[in-house]
């Protein structure tokens, strides 16, 4: 990782750049002060990344997907040697971002990078403004109640209140779903401009999951039409067999919506008859999570 701290260096050498800019005073004097970004913010050029730290996270974003890996699998997938793979994870360790396991000699992401993920949650007050809409929703239906945003063409999932039954859907936080085979990816997809929502999905793909996913453009064009109009969306068997989710969009102030909420649970205990009920309470929870949060509908 020395390459990291030599980029580093240079970096946060070209001081004058960074760190200061100009302002005049009452009196008309010049002075600096502070600044958050470089006069070139939009500059988004090879000569402004720094090499060594961008290797660095996708070996920590490879592991993340691994679930835990040995070092010769991780420099495998990541196309990498295996001495520097080591000395990046050795790094991260030190900071308690990764985690070595001794006896089957697996590398894990550690505890650290838990807690600076869920740093991210205090930029807004929706999960929690949303957890005891989640709790409620739990407590009316009896199944799962979930929170996810929209990330990168997917469904991030960010909070859950888990059902007491034996059988249970379960997305931990942190938890990635396509947006076409999902009730909250299709609840925020429907309340796109159809055009957004076709470029979504296009750059996605539309991957079949089971033989109910919706994989073709203009079936699912017709699918989130249908959202639109009744409120709420269904995930019926579409990402796994015997599970369903009953979903509805939550709105920020600019009236976009930006996070959805939703119950899952096996489809036995979710039949046709009570979704329209279900789909109510979903729909009067996500209401109030977005007044909450000061969005509109």
């Amino acid at each position: 990782m020395l390459g990291v701290f030599h980029d580093l260096k240079n970096d946060f050498g070209k001081e004058e750049i960074l760190a200061t800019e100009r302002r005049t005073d009452s009196k008309g004097d010049a002075e600096r002060r502070p600044r958050g970004r470089p006069r070139a913010w939009d500059d988004k050029a090879e000569q402004n990344r720094i090499k060594s730290l961008d290797r660095a996270m996708e070996v920590l974003a490879t592991l993340s997907e691994m679930n835990g890996a040995t070092l010769s699998d991780l420099a495998e997938a990541t196309a990498q040697s295996p001495a520097t793979v080591y000395r990046v994870l050795v790094t991260l360790e030190g900071r308690g971002i990764v985690d070595f396991d001794s006896v089957p000699q697996t590398w894990h992401v550690g505890a650290g990078a838990f807690l600076i993920g869920s740093r991210f949650l205090r930029r807004t007050s929706l999960v929690e403004r949303a957890t005891p809409l989640l709790r409620r929703l739990m407590g009316q239906t009896g199944e799962t109640a979930n929170l996810g945003i929209g990330r990168e063409g997917q469904v991030l999932f960010v909070s859950q209140v888990e059902t007491h039954e034996s059988i249970r859907a379960f997305f931990p936080p942190g938890t990635m779903s396509p947006m076409h085979a999902s009730g909250i990816g299709k609840a925020l997809l429907a309340h796109m401009p159809p055009a957004e929502a076709a470029r979504v999905t296009a750059a996605q793909g539309l991957q079949r999951f089971t033989r109910h996913t919706i994989v073709q453009p203009e079936a699912l064009a017709a699918e989130l039409a249908l959202i639109a109009r009744r409120g709420y969306a269904i995930d019926s068997d579409e990402k796994t067999l015997g599970m369903r989710c009953i979903a509805a969009p939550i709105f920020d102030a600019s009236g976009a919506a930006v996070a959805g909420i939703s119950i899952s649970g096996p489809t036995a205990r979710l039949p046709d008859h009570a979704l329209a009920e279900i789909g109510d309470k979903v729909v009067a929870a996500a209401r109030e999570i977005t007044i909450g949060i000061g969005g509109r509908m």
